[in-house]
């Protein structure tokens, strides 16, 4: 499996921004074949960081309705992996600045 087909996107959310900013950890959307090894690789490859711990994650698939007939669809399950760095390191993807408080 190619580094950088493993991780898809990086998920920016509220949630995953206040751990990026408390715990400095990141999360991301991967590839569901993926294990913990091969997302520590891939994040170390494409970043250039150093990864201390890697959980993941497998959502469960949502049934959503679209339109205007009622129809429902269902979404694919989806995996996430939260990934510690160290304190002396960040990821320029999740940039968030000053805080405005």
């Amino acid at each position: 499996m190619n580094k950088a087909s493993i991780i898809k996107r990086p998920v920016v959310s509220e949630k995953s921004l206040l751990l990026a900013q408390a715990e400095n950890k990141y999360t991301f959307e991967v590839s569901k074949q993926a294990n913990k090894h091969q997302i520590k690789e891939a994040i170390e490859a494409v970043y250039g960081v150093t990864v201390e711990a890697v959980n993941t994650n497998t959502g469960h698939r949502v049934r959503k309705s679209t339109g205007k007939k009622r129809m429902s669809v269902l979404i694919a399950p989806t995996k996430k992996a939260v990934v510690t760095l160290p304190k002396s390191q960040t990821i320029s993807v999740f940039d968030f600045g000053e805080s405005q408080a």
